[in-house]
């Protein structure tokens, strides 16, 4: 597996652990609900056909916004609420997120 794509698998890990929290939090679920397993799996087909994957850190810092207004809004949803509090409930993946997102400021 290539830098790339072990970069793709982690997006896509990381997105799954948010969208999972918020269902459970949210809609009182253990497995995803309806809603909210078509909104991983866009999300899973959008970084999955990403052109750059290689360059950029997170899709809220990228120049080309490819998710349907729907459908980013949702993410924005499932980011505000699931992001605080991966830090209690997966806080190797929140300081992972925390320091690339670090790194992205400082070289812009």
């Amino acid at each position: 597996m290539n830098k790339v794509e072990k970069k793709r698998l982690k997006e896509q890990q990381t997105i799954e652990k948010m969208i999972h929290l918020y269902c459970k939090k949210n809609h009182h679920t253990k497995a995803l609900c309806p809603e909210c397993q078509e909104l991983l799996d866009y999300a899973k087909a959008r970084s999955q056909r990403c052109p750059f994957m290689e360059e950029k850190t997170f899709c809220a810092h990228c120049k080309v916004h490819c998710y349907k207004p729907e459908m980013r809004e949702r993410i924005r949803q499932v980011m505000r609420y699931s992001g605080p509090r991966m830090l209690i409930y997966d806080p190797k993946t929140a300081l992972w997120h925390m320091l690339c997102t670090i790194k992205e400021r400082i070289l812009k």
